[in-house]
C-alpha cells in the first residue's frame, strides 16, 4: 500500500520561517531511517504559496493565479510518499513524521495512493501499459 503524508502549512511557514536545525536533523534523520527500512519512495519540503502557481479552469478556459493564496490551512507545506504493508503502519510512520516536524506544520494528512486495481475495468491494459512505460523513465 502506497500513501502520501502532506504536511499542512503554518501561518509562520507562508511567511518564509524554516525550521529549526533540531527539526532539520530529526527529520532527515527520520527519513534515513525510512529510506534504510525500504518505506520510503519520496518526500520534500515546499517553498511557501508566494511563490506558488495555481492553474484553474474557469467558464471553460484555463487560469494562472499567482500566489500567494489566503487560507493557508489548506495549503501544503511538504509532502512525503511511503510504501507499507498495512494501514497501521503508515499510521505510525505518519506520527513520527509529526513528532519529528516539531510543530513546523498544522499536522499531517494521510491518503492511499490508488493501485491499478482500484480503477476497475476503467483502467484498460492500454492505459496500464502507458503508465508502466512512464514509470519506467522515471527510475533510470
Amino acid at each position: 500500500m502506497r500513501y502520501m503524508m502532506t504536511f499542512r502549512g503554518t501561518d509562520e511557514y507562508e511567511a518564509g520561517a524554516m525550521p529549526s536545525e533540531e527539526s532539520i536533523t530529526a527529520m532527515t534523520s527520520l527519513m534515513a531511517e525510512m529510506a534504510e527500512a525500504g518505506v520510503l519512495i519520496g518526500g520534500d519540503g515546499l517553498h511557501p504559496s508566494s511563490k506558488a502557481i495555481r492553474l484553474e479552469i474557469h467558464e471553460g478556459k484555463h487560469r494562472v493565479v499567482d500566489g500567494p493564496f489566503t487560507e493557508t490551512k489548506e495549503l501544503i507545506a511538504g509532502y512525503c510518499l511511503i510504501q507499507v504493508a498495512s494501514k497501521e503502519e503508515a499510521i505510525a510512520w505518519a506520527e513520527r513524521c509529526l513528532d519529528a516536524d516539531m510543530g513546523n506544520s498544522r499536522g499531517v494528512d494521510l491518503r492511499q495512493i490508488f493501485e491499478a486495481e482500484d480503477f476497475g475495468d476503467a483502467y484498460t491494459p492500454e492505459a496500464q501499459a502507458r503508465t508502466q512505460a512512464a514509470t519506467a523513465k522515471l527510475s533510470k
